[in-house]
């Protein structure tokens, strides 16, 4: 089932991406007014990587175990695939070799004190650590405080950002953006799938909101990915309201698999006034901070 599974989204993924360019965007004549499919044809696009139609099909038919990172790399040339794609389509290909990955992905056990440490030190920025699954592993105080109606909500723990915004009934408020946020959180997931195939975790998690979610469906359905280091993120928050925050994410090096995300606003703006007040409202309600078993699950990693 596994290998089915690999095979079928290498051929969604792929036909994804040929479907978004034209032959102009591709630097091809247009031949004809009357294509029959959206963007390239699989001839197109063996012409553009320099492979032959037969060999080209058998790829996106999902046969991309003996695929050499020369060819890997015209696909994704001719495919136009950004960074995250293009790594997205290595990790499928290893997947169908069954080959591992080039280095441990996974860290095991709890999150180390001296990482907890550090955590805890940003006193100024809300922060937490997630792990592959969009799991909040641990979380300093100011984290913990902002994203305080999913630690509220006791049904499901460790805390999952993906399955509070699509199943819980208030996920929509507190991610006002909420199209842009799923998307995002969506096409991390399917990176992760990439890069982790076997994880039963992330597998039970797909399931479960392919099962129950409609919305979630239908984005995991596209194959989209993307790399996810800085930006802006809008939150509607119970204690302080509207607040947009900047982001960074850092991915741990000594601990495969894990992700560091630290939020802040510039100074002088309401953003920065409304994580003063957070910051308040945190210090009243004695958050939990990120060493305290209620931020951290030991036990899902």
């Amino acid at each position: 089932m596994e290998d089915v599974s690999t095979q079928s989204d290498i051929r969604e993924f792929l036909a994804s991406r040929r479907a978004r360019i034209t032959p102009q965007q591709a630097g091809l004549p247009a031949y004809g007014g009357n294509r029959r499919v959206p963007g390239l044809r699989r001839e197109e696009v063996a012409l553009l990587a320099g492979v032959s139609i037969d060999y080209y099909v058998r790829l996106e038919r999902g046969n991309l175990a003996g695929a050499s990172e020369e060819v890997l790399d015209a696909i994704a040339g001719a495919l136009h695939l950004d960074d995250a794609e293009r790594a997205h389509l290595f990790d499928l290909a290893r997947a169908a070799a069954k080959r591992p990955a080039r280095a441990p992905r996974r860290a095991r056990g709890p999150v180390p004190d001296s990482v907890l440490r550090v955590l805890e030190s940003m006193t100024d920025s809300p922060a937490f650590i997630r792990n592959g699954r969009l799991d909040i592993v641990a979380a300093n105080r100011l984290g913990r405080a902002l994203y305080a109606p999913l630690y509220a909500d006791d049904t499901a723990r460790p805390v999952n950002i993906a399955r509070y915004q699509f199943l819980h009934p208030a996920g929509r408020d507190f991610f006002p953006d909420w199209e842009t946020a799923s998307n995002t959180t969506v096409s991390l997931l399917r990176t992760e799938a990439g890069r982790a195939p076997h994880d039963s975790g992330l597998t039970g998690l797909i399931g479960e909101l392919v099962t129950r979610s409609e919305e979630f469906r239908t984005a995991w359905a596209k194959h989209n990915v993307r790399l996810h280091h800085t930006g802006s993120k809008p939150f509607r928050h119970p204690a302080v309201g509207e607040i947009t925050l900047d982001f960074d994410a850092m991915e741990l090096p000594a601990q495969p698999g894990l992700t560091l995300t630290a939020y802040s606003a510039a100074p002088g703006t309401p953003d920065h006034d409304a994580l003063s007040l957070l910051a308040s409202w945190a210090a009243t309600e004695n958050a939990t901070p990120a060493g305290n078993p209620g931020p951290v699950d030991r036990q899902n990693r």
